[in-house]
């Protein structure tokens, strides 16, 4: 049934565009702006798209767009929709399924987060080297279709050394400072509290946010590699003083939005453009 959706999703997209991408990335709250400097783009709403559900959180565009950055062919998912509104985690992991059958064989996953690290503050970008996944789902859970990939698939290295690499080269490079930690994804959509940071603290987790996690999963089952960035738009329960909104988080990302977008500007052309089959 799921590849079925998929080849659907994916014959439609090929009718709107030849594109062939080799990287996919996805646009999380207020980061959206990226996929307006493409070249020779090509803009679908999700509403067109096969399968595709809608986008109902502020900051989220809603749009697969397919075009060239630097000259690399990409395919950006300019907003996500998310378990907390109300989706199987079937579907939320499905446009990046759908990506790794446009031909997709890299991802860069993208978020705005609340920073626990004590070093890392509003405004930082973080390169996420690992995660803890708190949703209480996971998007493998049911029948496995070989299809896609294996039944019980590794998940020591999600996030890739050299895409990290990369990305850490450039932040160097444009002088932003090259912060790293673990992410914490838990369902949503209420803040945590204090206590739960506590926790996460403890646990080992330098940020929290309420996705990216599902998606790392389902591209690695599907064989692409994974690269992703937090920005922090705000610190957590307990460790801000002030109360916790949506509307700070998206302020924060519309304040370095051209920073962020600059970034991946640089980083996405030195992704690799061959591989190992």
């Amino acid at each position: 049934m799921i590849d079925e959706r998929l080849r659907q999703a994916v014959e439609y997209i090929g009718s709107c565009s030849s594109l062939r991408p080799v990287t996919g990335i996805v646009l999380g709250s207020g980061l959206g702006d990226f996929a307006n400097s493409l070249d020779e783009a090509v803009a679908i709403p999700y509403s067109d798209i096969p399968h595709f559900k809608r986008v109902s959180v502020p900051g989220h565009a809603g749009r697969l767009v397919l075009g060239k950055a630097a000259g690399a062919p990409v395919a950006v998912l300019q907003g996500r929709y998310h378990y907390y509104e109300g989706h199987d985690i079937a579907d939320v992991v499905f446009p990046v399924r759908v990506l790794a059958r446009l031909g997709v064989r890299q991802v860069l996953l993208t978020n705005a987060a609340g920073g626990i690290g004590s070093h890392l503050a509003a405004g930082d970008l973080m390169l996420i080297r690992d995660h803890l996944n708190l949703m209480g789902v996971n998007p493998l859970h049911g029948e496995n279709d070989e299809r896609l990939g294996p039944r019980f698939p590794d998940m020591s290295l999600v996030y890739d050394a050299e895409l990290r690499e990369i990305v850490a080269d450039d932040m160097k490079r444009m002088k932003i400072a090259v912060k790293s930690g673990v992410y914490a994804a838990l369902s949503g959509p209420s803040y945590e509290t204090p206590a739960e940071i506590q926790m996460l603290a403890r646990l080992g987790a330098d940020a929290v946010g309420m996705s990216t996690v599902p998606e790392a999963i389902a591209a690695r089952h599907m064989g692409a590699r994974v690269v992703a960035i937090s920005c922090i738009s705000n610190l957590a329960a307990g460790i801000s003083k002030r109360p916790l909104s949506h509307e700070e988080v998206t302020a924060t990302a519309d304040r370095v939005k051209g920073l962020f977008s600059a970034l991946l500007s640089a980083a996405i052309p030195r992704f690799p453009t061959t591989f190992d089959k």
